[in-house]
């Protein structure tokens, strides 16, 4: 299970996206990026965020670690803004955080290079997830201490907005033409070869284990939360064998809108 904290200080709003999570420091003595589940997205964020980054460690790249944050609304009581004042009235009880790295740089393809096998294995771990929000638009990469770190993956696993269709997201292409690190020449087939027999049932359980029950329950069509968790894992363990024959990586785009959905970037629309 992951480690839990409650947070005591609420510090400031990251302004950033749709979701509009918070800077706090907990009780452990640790700061936490604080995402909430009375954001639009909802607890479905949160669950994508402990699968995928769960997921991802196992795979050996760097996600900041993950821990259970329970929130006292009356902690934002000082918080002069409302937006954020109703945000923390709505996410009373359990919510994500993940770990604050001091120092860190939003990643630049310009001034941070990155080699073709990392390129890789980054490029298909995103296609295996589908996250549609890792583009040269928005990297939501971190540089700290000299190492590429990834962040936010609540745009990813979106065939869970919508479960009757998530068989067939199985077989869906990856276009990663936009991608951050399409420029390094990732080597997709080898990061296959390497990662994707890891991707077990074993290891998928594992993974979604992790995931609040809380987050959970009531998901229509499923009995309860062990019925869901077992749905993510044969999705993505399906996924996992062949997704790097359906990764496109051609040339980007010049200037055209984001691709990612309404409800991601807070400019309104339903998911699919």
């Amino acid at each position: 299970m992951l480690p839990e904290v409650t947070a005591t200080r609420y510090v400031t709003p990251l302004r950033e996206g749709g979701s509009l999570p918070g800077l706090v420091e907990a009780d452990d003595l640790g700061t936490y990026v604080m995402k909430f589940t009375g954001a639009g997205q909802g607890r479905k964020t949160l669950v994508a965020e402990v699968l995928c980054g769960r997921l991802a460690q196992r795979l050996g790249l760097r996600v900041p670690e993950l821990v259970r944050t329970w929130l006292d609304p009356v902690i934002g009581l000082s918080e002069p803004d409302e937006e954020v004042q109703e945000l923390l009235k709505a996410s009373g009880g359990l919510n994500l955080g993940m770990d604050f790295l001091p120092g860190s740089l939003g990643f630049d393809p310009l001034a941070y290079q990155v080699d073709p096998e990392e390129a890789g294995r980054v490029v298909w771990f995103d296609a295996l997830v589908n996250n549609v929000d890792r583009s040269w638009r928005n990297p939501n990469m971190l540089v700290w201490h000299g190492d590429l770190w990834l962040i936010d993956h609540g745009a990813t696993l979106i065939f869970h907005h919508n479960w009757p269709t998530a068989q067939a997201a199985a077989e869906r292409p990856y276009d990663a033409s936009d991608h951050a690190l399409a420029p390094f020449a990732p080597l997709v087939e080898e990061a296959a070869t390497a990662l994707a027999p890891r991707v077990t049932q074993d290891l998928l359980a594992e993974c979604a284990a992790e995931i609040p029950d809380e987050w959970l329950v009531d998901e229509p069509g499923f009995a309860d939360p062990d019925e869901v968790r077992a749905a993510y894992a044969e999705v993505l363990e399906s996924r996992a064998r062949t997704i790097h024959e359906r990764i496109t990586l051609g040339e980007p785009s010049k200037d055209g809108p984001s691709q990612a959905p309404g409800w991601l970037t807070g400019k309104g629309g339903d998911a699919k």
